[in-house]
């Protein structure tokens, strides 16, 4: 079977015995609609962030998106701060709900596009060029809302997008889940995801076949940048205050989905379907931990543990697999240097 059936399926089967398991410790409790609707509310800010990795992973060259939390943190601060000098949340609800959406995710598209014109103009490593936009996205948001919360509200637009259900399904994981969607579509679909695709799988030749680089690059980090927006909108939506610090493990948390969802970090492969399931696998065993009464610390070193085991696990594969097939490969063709018999 092809590979990229075998890690759908992996992650279809993880998630299974992630329910069946929770089922048998709890008593039936974990498969109750409210925890599964919980767990389905905290999907979506973490799920957004990591596909926002994934896309920058696809993109090759050790690409990888650092900035994710700490934009998305930026968004809803600089949002909230600027939106409440001119707008009250309380007296004018709509207008600042879908002022404050629009706002965040304009500000991630942004921040994206500062670090993919940084990374294709300067050619600064992906890696290095986030983790500094990160600690300058931070730094803002310190700057901005002074060390502390901001205080959003409950406008009520913005309230139901956090806190209400359709169909029994949160509306958050609604919205995650059709931009997810609509992310697969156009990576399956469109030039765009080819061009990424290819570009990540041998750059050179991508640049040599007339692919757009720059455009490629500017605008896989401007898509990465909006998804933190909008993960920053839902985290405003679901908590009322904003905070420069919010979600200090989810960076994290966001490679771990990435890695589990088969996503090469040398890039050129990537899918939005796995890295959704890996998504919801994470947030089973969190839940699972969080039944057994563990620490958030105790969960933080259990994710660092997980992030090493499937690196050298794929590593393994590559190396353990690969090369002993290339070796024999390589033995049974003729060696140029070797004598030739005599007739």
């Amino acid at each position: 079977m092809h590979k990229t059936g075998e890690q759908l399926i992996m992650l279809v089967v993880i998630n299974c015995i992630l329910l069946v398991a929770g089922a048998a410790i709890s008593g039936g409790t974990f498969l109750s609609v409210f925890n599964l609707q919980s767990m389905a509310s905290q999907v979506p800010e973490i799920g957004l962030l990591a596909i926002g990795v994934m896309l920058a992973m696809c993109a090759g060259n050790g690409g990888i998106d650092l900035s994710g939390i700490a934009l998305a943190n930026l968004s809803g601060v600089l949002s909230a701060v600027v939106l409440s000098s001119f707008l009250s949340s309380a007296d004018s609800e709509m207008a600042f709900s879908l002022a404050f959406m629009a706002m965040t995710v304009g500000v991630g598209l942004v921040g994206g596009m500062i670090n993919g014109l940084l990374i294709s103009k300067l050619n600064i490593t992906p890696i290095l060029c986030t983790l500094g936009t990160q600690m300058a996205f931070m730094g803002l948001a310190v700057v901005v809302s002074g060390g502390k919360a901001v205080t959003v509200g409950s406008p009520d637009l913005l309230s139901r997008i956090g806190n209400d259900m359709f169909l029994e399904v949160p509306i958050s994981f609604l919205i995650f889940a059709v931009v997810a969607g609509l992310i697969a579509a156009v990576l399956k679909f469109t030039p765009y995801g080819l061009w990424l695709m290819l570009m990540g799988t041998n750059p050179k030749a991508a640049v040599y076949a007339g692919f757009p680089r720059t455009g490629i690059i500017v605008s896989t980090y401007a898509l990465s940048g909006a998804l933190s927006g909008l993960a920053g909108m839902i985290i405003a939506a679901r908590n009322v205050n904003v905070k420069f610090d919010y979600g200090s493990s989810y960076l994290l948390i966001a490679i771990l989905i990435v890695v589990m969802a088969g996503v090469k970090p040398e890039g050129g492969y990537g899918r939005v379907i796995c890295v959704v399931l890996s998504a919801l696998a994470l947030q089973l065993m969190s839940s699972l931990l969080n039944f057994g009464g563990l620490s958030n610390f105790v969960r933080d070193f259990a994710w660092g543990l997980l992030l090493l085991t499937f690196l050298a696990v794929g590593r393994y594969d590559v190396v353990g697999f690969l090369m002993p097939f290339k070796g024999q490969s390589n033995s049974s063709a003729p060696n140029p240097r070797a004598p030739k018999p005599n007739n």
